[in-house]
């Protein structure tokens, strides 16, 4: 699914609306990695939240913070900063409105199972969100 997303992705179909395409840097391999997401805004800035813990995205982020995140056909150089738990918390929480989206992706993950953002806070710690900065 996340082939189809991104193939069309690339030929703008969707134009600025539906996921993103992140695209890091694979820790072993050094080739380009490229996984969909859906960022969020919050007080004007740019967040992801890692969907599974210890997903290779979300490794690779951790290992290489330079990344290009694409919509429809045009793509942008970013740096991934990774939040502590303590920052995480509240922008979990905002995830089940801001994302609605990734509601049953959580939900078929195991990792909630209400989608409340109690539940989604609870993740702080387990889920990585980093902030989307732009980069030169």
């Amino acid at each position: 699914m996340n082939k189809v997303l991104m193939a069309v992705d690339r030929l703008g179909v969707l134009g600025t609306k539906g996921p993103a395409v992140l695209t890091v840097v694979g820790r072993k391999s050094g080739q380009p990695r490229s996984t969909p997401v859906t960022p969020m805004v919050v007080e004007g800035r740019r967040y992801v939240v890692g969907g599974f813990p210890g997903a290779d995205w979300v490794r690779n982020a951790q290992a290489n913070p330079e990344a290009t995140l694409g919509q429809g056909k045009h793509g942008e150089p970013v740096r991934l900063v990774e939040m502590s738990p303590e920052e995480a918390r509240p922008l979990l929480r905002q995830f089940p409105t801001l994302v609605p989206t990734g509601i049953e992706f959580m939900k078929s993950a195991g990792l909630v199972t209400e989608g409340t953002p109690d539940e989604f806070e609870e993740l702080a710690g387990r889920c990585a969100v980093f902030r989307i900065d732009t980069r030169e």
